[in-house]
């Protein structure tokens, strides 16, 4: 069990004035028992308002608009959240494909997220599976096996990917940063037929050399027969305990997107993202990744910049 203090800045800039902007946030933590809110504000500029749902997939979402001319929007988030899972897991490693097919049979959620679409490389991925499947009865432990070839095949490298980029062009690469990961490990995963999703959130592990720590974060929960939704992180090559704090959940990023929207308006914008995480003994940690994109089309959509500055 941890507490910890989340300070989330998202702030555009344009050189010259934009219109009705309107946006989705997927800003709030995830309403999960393995994690409780015990505070959270928003304050966007302008003090829209915010309409307030839950989407498909259980994720709390909100949509604002801002018609007036501006040159700056910031949205904020401070929440101070307590991670309730034990750092101890009790994973069942016994469960086999067998039992998954069985727990999956009319379970029109888990059947859905065990669907995936063939690559222009999938020989390779089945090569991967065959590789990970060898003596290896267990759901759990292919997951693993999975989380761990990722992570020692795959070099940990930022700004040669985008949220554009492909799985066939993460095999290419050999390297990427923690989106990559994740949506190759959902490509390997559904492919054995085992349901899983896509998690953004946070890495709280207090500087411990996590790639990946005070940012935000992308990770893989699949589903293990007998146990439910567990968390793997194949960037780290660790299951998720009480050091990831999760924001959303999805098929892929673009069911997470903490921001994603339009405007009008042709110019040049800059983008900030800010993220502190302030730990129990009083410890912060801070980053700040800004990216600036060329003059964008009239109704131009910003969901892509937001992306490729904050998963890492």
């Amino acid at each position: 069990m941890a507490i910890f203090k989340i300070h989330h800045i998202t702030r555009y800039q344009y050189d010259s004035p934009v219109v009705d902007s309107v946006n989705e946030i997927k800003v709030f933590p995830y309403s999960c028992a393995e994690q409780e809110v015990l505070q959270m504000d928003l304050n966007i500029s302008f003090s829209p308002d915010v309409q307030l749902f839950e989407d498909y997939w259980g994720n709390r979402c909100g949509i604002f608009s801002l018609l007036i001319p501006h040159d700056t929007l910031s949205i904020e988030t401070r929440s101070i959240i307590r991670t309730t899972q034990s750092s101890q897991l009790k994973i069942d490693f016994h469960s086999d494909f067998p039992q998954l097919e069985v727990e999956k049979n009319n379970n029109l959620s888990l059947i859905e997220l065990s669907y995936f679409e063939p690559i222009k490389n999938q020989e390779r991925i089945h090569h991967i599976n065959n590789q990970l499947a060898e003596s290896t009865p267990s759901v759990a432990t292919f997951v693993e096996r999975c989380c761990e070839y990722i992570y020692k095949r795959f070099k940990y490298v930022k700004g040669i990917t985008t949220i554009e980029t492909t799985v066939d062009e993460i095999l290419e690469h050999k390297a990427g940063v923690c989106q990559d990961f994740a949506h190759l490990m959902l490509q390997v995963l559904r492919t054995a037929g085992i349901p899983s999703r896509y998690v953004s959130g946070y890495i709280c592990p207090n500087k411990s050399g996590m790639r990946g720590e005070g940012a935000t974060h992308a990770w893989v929960e699949a589903y293990i027969p007998g146990y439910g939704w567990a968390g793997i992180d194949p960037t780290n090559n660790v299951w998720v305990t009480n050091t990831h704090v999760k924001l959303a959940v999805g098929r892929d990023f673009t069911d997470c997107s903490p921001v994603k929207g339009t405007f009008r308006g042709n110019a040049k914008q800059h983008l900030s993202v800010y993220v502190s995480v302030g730990y129990e003994n009083g410890q912060v940690f801070e980053s700040t990744n800004d990216v600036t994109q060329d003059a964008l089309p009239s109704f131009a959509a910003v969901e892509a910049s937001v992306h490729l500055s904050t998963q890492q």
